[in-house]
């Protein structure tokens, strides 16, 4: 099993684990890092009934913005855990700012471990976090125990059409996670694909901020300018694979 460095650079697309503690400073300007809260929220109102009395579990959650949504859409009652400490300092402080703290637990964790803790949820949120317990299989396995038989997760991640020649280390394709899914278990009940523009336009202004604070660190420290250079490199890569036969779904 990886580390948890490890696991926190392959979610934040990262190239070397010295890069991590500066993730809070880069990434300053921006709440939503990944998934887009109203995106999980429709599915959510889609395929869940009594919203109030729902218990929602957001692993890497990052800054809460997701959590902090759901619970203003719906009343429910959300635990968030993510690895970076302070990104989950600033879930908590805007679970208060949205007058929702009292329904918000935040915590600084590997949730790799914590789901073996925990249970009694009826919504599991993945948003944006890569392969974090391993392939659709894996993680469907490890997140059983924490659903009752009703119980649905939402996953937002990427795959690659069944017909495009497109290849990524960690990017499967559609019938290979469908297959996944179906060992593990589970079923697929529905499927929303992101529109490629808004992707497009979210990405490029998510890249600017990143591109701005980490010309700012690089004058500070110049020393560490090649892996700063490789923290915003790795961004653009990203974004540039929208362009090259992948598909954007939240499950």
């Amino acid at each position: 099993m990886k580390s948890l460095q490890e696991s926190v650079l392959a979610a934040m697309d990262g190239t070397d684990v010295a890069q991590i503690p500066f993730f809070h400073y880069i990434l300053q300007d921006l709440w939503e890092i990944g998934t887009d809260p109203s995106a999980v929220i429709e599915l959510v109102r889609k395929h869940k009934k009594n919203y109030s009395g729902l218990r929602i579990l957001d692993l890497g959650c990052g800054k809460g913005a997701v959590s902090v949504n759901l619970v203003c859409a719906f009343g429910c009652s959300c635990l968030g855990i993510d690895a970076i400490p302070e990104f989950v300092d600033v879930a908590r402080e805007k679970a208060v700012a949205f007058d929702v703290g009292h329904r918000c637990r935040f915590e600084a964790g590997d949730i790799r471990i914590r789901v073996k803790e925990i249970s009694g949820f009826d919504v599991i949120v993945l948003g944006s976090i890569g392969p974090v317990f391993g392939d659709y299989y894996q993680t469907l396995t490890a997140l059983s125990p924490c659903l009752p038989q009703d119980g649905i997760i939402v996953i937002d991640d990427g795959y690659i059409d069944n017909h495009s020649r497109f290849s990524h280390l960690l990017i499967q394709k559609r019938e290979t996670i469908l297959r996944q899914i179906d060992d593990s278990g589970m079923r697929l009940i529905d499927e929303t694909i992101i529109d490629h523009q808004a992707i497009k336009d979210s990405d490029d202004y998510i890249f600017q901020k990143i591109e701005q604070r980490c010309r700012e660190l690089i004058r500070r420290h110049p020393e560490k300018k090649p892996f700063l250079k490789t923290t915003s490199g790795s961004k653009s890569k990203k974004m540039m694979s929208w362009k090259t036969g992948l598909s954007v779904p939240s499950w």
